[in-house]
């Protein structure tokens, strides 16, 4: 199928509107600053009604209701972020979004603009994460969708960096404005010599190219401190808070905090 026949009907959608293709809500993890105590961001998980997890959300999936699902996200993270007061907090909103989604870059972000903008949600607020769910065939067209969300004050991330399609490629063709690295390698990182020499490269590359480094799934102290000797200070996982079905949580910062390695170093720049 051309280019302008699969564009057109999906355009037309975002001026008709956006019918959600089943039922869905969601729920919010905070990534944590943990030199300053602060939430940088919430990221917005997809869940079911019943907090139902997101793989049976995403097992109902196809490429017909793709698109309407991935519109629908947006809607439905920033609707309940507004409504939970989360611009209130001085934290980002982290939505993920499928590229593959997104078929005019212009067009396809109407709605998340026209949603923020009702609710009075500050676009400079809005992170969106390149999920790994699938594989990116045309890095020109991913690049056109940076631009142009960029344009509007978007910050750009790469999901679970190290992990499926998150890889070096992307990384050299986007530079993101935020690399998540993948929980893969940060699992018992303070345990595996080589898994924590990759960790660290990585964080000095990002470092080098002016890129925010967050770490995915830490769930020990020994993880954390791993990490902060790395010199990474944003961290996400259930050592800090679960995701809140419907909510924002509250984080439990590890007793211990104040003895981390840099926490001095609060107020350098969070690429630090």
């Amino acid at each position: 199928m051309s280019g302008p026949e699969l564009i057109e009907p999906k355009c037309s959608a975002c001026k008709d509107g956006v019918s959600q293709p089943f039922p869905m809500t969601m729920a919010f993890q905070p990534i944590v600053d943990v030199l300053e105590s602060r939430v940088y961001a919430y990221e917005a998980l997809v869940r079911g009604l019943n907090n139902e997890p997101a793989g049976v959300v995403m097992a109902q999936l196809t490429e017909d209701n793709r698109y309407a699902f991935d519109q629908s996200c947006r809607v439905a993270a920033i609707t309940l972020a507004a409504r939970l007061g989360l611009k209130d907090t001085g934290a980002k909103l982290s939505i993920n979004f499928m590229p593959g989604a997104v078929y005019n870059p212009a067009a396809c972000i109407r709605l998340t603009l026209e949603t923020a903008r009702k609710l009075d949600f500050p676009l400079d607020l809005l992170i969106f994460e390149i999920t790994e769910m699938e594989e990116i065939k045309d890095r020109n067209h991913v690049l056109k969708i940076a631009q142009e969300y960029r344009r509007h004050g978007f910050q750009m991330a790469i999901d679970d960096f190290g992990s499926g399609y998150s890889g070096l490629n992307l990384l050299a063709d986007l530079t993101p404005d935020i690399l998540k690295l993948d929980m893969d390698l940060t699992r018992n990182l303070h345990a595996r010599p080589t898994a924590l020499a990759i960790v660290r490269s990585t964080a000095e590359l990002c470092r080098e190219l002016g890129v925010t480094c967050i770490a995915e799934g830490v769930e020990t102290v020994e993880e954390l401190r791993a990490l902060r000797s790395c010199g990474i200070r944003l961290m996400q996982g259930y050592l800090l808070a679960r995701p809140a079905f419907e909510a924002l949580p509250a984080v439990a910062y590890p007793q211990d905090l104040g003895a981390l390695p840099g926490r001095r170093e609060a107020a350098q720049s969070l690429s630090a």
